[in-house]
């Protein structure tokens, strides 16, 4: 069923692009909009929407003209200051939707520091879905407590979402006791701030740091808020890897997500080998795509699976 919500958060995403491309976006069957997760727009080609198991064009030619002004309306007329961060990739404007690009590199110092030429966008649409986590809760417990959890999936299955909905439950006190939560929102994905509020659902006892780099932030907030649970988005780095084990050193239970379609996968990837192997995480939540629907497979892990240790439902 299509919902006014996935349909509103769409056309606000849609709300940066140049206006015959939005009404484009506005005048698609309601049924693919309430589906639509990403808007592509590559020069010279006919924009494109993806949807959970294919991407589908909509006739309408992108320029070069519409891709800097869709920068220039997402950066509110500051694009220097968004082409800036391109080195991440992307960058999250308003509302929590994120903005891919693709150009020409400028390099400065052996590193990617700026793009010219822009050829292609991405828009990714964010969306909230309240209630996802609770079903998860109860096998995410034991003896009363939340266990340290890692959500695995390829990219754009709905991890950021699910962790998000995730912090918002323990935060809130849904369906597991209350605790203070501690984001490393480095993307700034999950909370989404603007002007200093978060503009996603994501609880009365959460504190955010966003916008700076995760290992740093995890530790800022073990230092300085005293987090219960410490939730950090898609773990890249060694430093990060370091940071979570100092967090689990303090008692901290930690909830994180992971670019991997198995626990294989995971197993084969030298960054999340140590993690493994220091059995940070009790708990692995792999979400799967099942004729276009998502679903939660929540298993437990034992000491090491990588090296033939237990992973059981």
């Amino acid at each position: 069923m299509v919902t006014e919500y996935a349909r509103e958060r769409l056309l606000q995403a849609a709300g940066f692009l140049p206006r015959h491309l939005k009404m484009t976006i506005g005048g698609l069957p309601e049924a693919l909009q309430g589906e639509i997760e990403e808007i592509r727009l590559r020069a010279g080609r006919p924009m494109t929407v993806v949807v959970p198991d294919r991407e589908i064009p909509t006739g309408s030619i992108v320029t070069v003209d519409d891709l800097e002004l869709t920068i220039e309306i997402a950066s509110q007329a500051s694009a220097y200051a968004v082409l800036n961060q391109v080195k991440n990739g992307f960058v999250t404007i308003r509302g929590g939707h994120r903005l891919g690009i693709c150009g020409t590199g400028v390099i400065k110092n052996g590193e990617l520091f700026n793009l010219r030429q822009v050829s292609s966008l991405a828009l990714r649409v964010a969306r909230e879905l309240p209630g996802a986590a609770v079903p998860l809760l109860p096998e995410l417990q034991e003896a009363g407590g939340l266990q340290s959890t890692l959500i695995l999936s390829p990219p754009g299955r709905g991890k950021t979402t699910l962790l998000r909905d995730l912090i918002r439950c323990i935060s809130d006190g849904q369906g597991i006791q209350a605790s203070r939560v501690g984001v490393a929102d480095e993307r700034g994905e999950l909370a989404a701030m603007f002007g200093g509020l978060p503009q996603m659902k994501i609880g009365a006892r959460t504190d955010i740091v966003d916008g700076c780099p995760k290992a740093a932030t995890m530790l800022m907030l073990l230092r300085g808020m005293n987090p219960q649970v410490l939730a950090v988005d898609e773990i890249t780095a060694p430093e990060d890897v370091e940071a979570m084990e100092i967090a689990a050193g303090c008692g901290v239970t930690l909830l994180a997500t992971a670019h991997a379609g198995s626990l294989e996968d995971l197993c084969r990837r030298p960054i999340y080998r140590r993690l493994v192997a220091e059995n940070i995480f009790r708990r692995i939540i792999l979400i799967e795509l099942s004729d276009g629907q998502r679903r939660y497979q929540v298993s437990r892990w034992g000491e090491d699976p990588c090296t033939g240790g237990s992973v059981r439902p």
